[in-house]
């Protein structure tokens, strides 16, 4: 299984860096939608199944955006902010 992870990583180091950012940037509106189903008239167990799938979408999203950045990606970001 550690084999399997490493092969992932290694496979998400290689994209690019924009691609990276569209990733990470894609877990925005899935952090937003999680918290906004709530506000729905829907059943309470529906909401709870919504919040789980979203909040791991938006999880996902951003973790493997930070794995392709990578350190080089995330140390380039912060100097854009500078």
């Amino acid at each position: 299984m550690k084999q399997l992870f490493q092969k992932v990583k290694q496979w998400l180091s290689t994209l690019s860096f924009r691609t990276g950012m569209i990733v990470l940037l894609c877990c925005i509106p899935f952090y937003i939608l999680s918290f906004a189903q709530l506000a729905l008239p829907i059943s309470t167990s529906v909401k709870g199944v919504l919040w789980v799938i979203l909040f791991g979408l938006a999880k996902t999203c951003q973790y493997g955006g930070l794995t392709i950045l990578g350190v080089e990606g995330i140390k380039r970001l912060k100097n854009k902010f500078k």
